[in-house]
């Protein structure tokens, strides 16, 4: 597994720290944010190309995460959707766009910056990523069997995907796994390895 990181020079965006979820590049999900820290991070996000680093907590209990509470690897994201509710918490729909490896985090303005990286992915071949979509496609369908919380239409729409690694993350999104198991899928760049590690979890 090489953590093969571009060489585009480094980016810096606003950091949306997330409790008990991950997100993975490719995923549209809607996020309700209360915290001040994390509303000041989207508002900056909004200003600057509606791009954002999700990150997510090492633990979901954690109020006020320190820079040592986040992971360090991320989501970069598109804003898609920014809605303020009466109550004053932010319901936002966001859209993964690639992993991003942190090289500095640090608080800026009363939220979070990254300092980051694009993390890039190792390449398979088309008859490799045929017979890794073949067997993980047959292995989700028997999941989804003894699995009754699983939607069959998702079946149909992973048929539809051809890249391995949107395949994976497609996936991984839809499985019920822990925060840690979520985001050490996050963090293995290689398509293979990770389609591999999702058929040991099923």
């Amino acid at each position: 597994m090489d953590q093969n990181v571009n060489t585009s020079p480094e980016l810096e965006l606003p950091v949306l720290p997330l409790r008990d979820v991950v997100v993975y590049p490719h995923m549209v999900i809607p996020l309700f944010v209360g915290r001040q820290k994390s509303i000041l991070a989207l508002e900056e996000a909004m200003l600057r190309d509606k791009q954002i680093l999700l990150v997510a907590q090492r633990s979901a209990s954690e109020d006020e995460p320190k820079i040592e509470d986040l992971f360090g690897t991320g989501t970069a994201a598109t804003i898609l959707q920014m809605l303020k509710l009466p109550d004053g918490t932010v319901k936002v729909l966001v859209e993964g766009e690639y992993r991003a490896g942190i090289v500095r985090l640090f608080e800026k303005s009363d939220h979070y910056v990254a300092e980051l990286h694009q993390l890039t992915e190792e390449e398979v071949s088309a008859s490799e990523a045929e017979i890794y979509k073949r067997t993980v496609l047959d292995q989700f369908e028997r999941f989804i069997q003894v699995n009754k919380k699983i939607p069959n239409e998702v079946l149909t729409s992973l048929n539809n995907i051809d890249d391995p690694s949107r395949l994976a993350d497609t996936v991984a999104a839809h499985m019920s796994l822990k925060l840690d198991e979520k985001q050490k899928l996050l963090e293995i760049l290689g398509a293979k390895d990770r389609l591999e590690k999702l058929m040991s979890l099923m």
